[in-house]
């Protein structure tokens, strides 16, 4: 897969619209539109609904749609995103047309979080031929570029091995064990007034996780269009955020979503030792043995 410019180590796992647009018609090519919103609850809470229904009022042409929470979370699971076993995973990816010889692109119609939460799950089982469109629906949009509204955007089964990889979802333990390992970083996804327990929203107990720094998804991208920051801006957003290349990094967020924007961005420069904390604060701040604080 041809991957995005922007002097990148990994740049196959970007691809631009205009190089979307000549592939359409690829065989291979397998294109999903990953949408989820978050509606507020009177109670200051958030609740995940399907974005299917947006999805039918249009979508990049030939595109299927996938539901995190309804297809590619655990079921049985005591959180909503909560990462389901290989196996389902690899059934459910598989009765959508995803197979060892496939090309898949993911986008989502608002935050690349969406996106990238599908992509950071593939490639937590072993699959690497799988891209983020670089600005996603809103580049693609504002560049009228070809939109469907049919009903039958279906691809044949494939069948995928997913061969799980560890340390690329963990659980509270291993970010347990990374504050206290010198050679490591958490960091929190979330904006900074969460983070610093300023926000009227939080998930159970205010602020982050405690002796975590915070680098927010949004601060990776580029605010004009939604694309991610070349090379040197994502390294520089690094630095300054006190995460090196050399170190362990485990991200975090609400529930496993936004941690992946840093995840991928790290893996876009060939960082190969990140991962991402699969529940989140939806199970750590619920959890009052484990510590937080305002501020991380």
């Amino acid at each position: 897969m041809s991957g995005s410019s922007g002097g990148y180590t990994r740049p196959e796992f970007l691809v631009e619209t205009d190089w979307l647009a000549d592939h359409l018609d690829d065989p291979n090519l397998r294109i999903f539109d990953c949408t989820t919103h978050l509606v507020p609850n009177s109670d200051g809470t958030l609740r995940a609904e399907s974005a299917l229904a947006d999805y039918w009022t249009g979508h990049i042409s030939g595109a299927g749609y996938l539901d995190l929470q309804a297809e590619l979370s655990d079921p049985g699971g005591a959180f909503r995103f909560t990462t389901p076993s290989a196996e389902d995973f690899a059934a459910a990816v598989g009765a959508r047309g995803i197979g060892e010889d496939s090309r898949v692109v993911l986008y989502s119609t608002g935050a690349v979080s969406w996106a990238t939460r599908v992509w950071w799950m593939l490639y937590a089982f072993g699959f690497e031929n799988a891209a983020i469109l670089n600005g996603g629906w809103r580049k693609w949009r504002a560049e009228a570029r070809a939109v469907s509204t049919d009903d039958d955007c279906s691809y044949p089964p494939g069948r995928f091995n997913a061969q799980a990889r560890p340390g690329l979802i963990v659980d509270s333990g291993a970010v347990l064990a990374a504050l206290d390992d010198g050679n490591a970083v958490v960091v929190n996804a979330l904006a900074r007034d969460q983070h610093d327990g300023t926000s009227e929203r939080d998930y159970g107990r205010p602020g982050g996780i405690t002796g975590s720094v915070c680098l927010p998804a949004l601060d990776l991208l580029n605010p004009d269009d939604g694309r991610f920051l070349d090379a040197v801006g994502l390294r520089e957003k690094f630095s300054q955020n006190g995460i090196g290349m050399e170190q362990k990094v485990l991200a975090y967020c609400g529930g496993g979503v936004a941690a992946t924007v840093d995840t991928f961005a790290l893996t876009l420069l060939g960082h190969n030792n990140a991962g991402i904390y699969d529940n989140s604060l939806s199970e750590w701040a619920n959890n009052h043995e484990l510590p937080m604080r305002a501020g991380g």
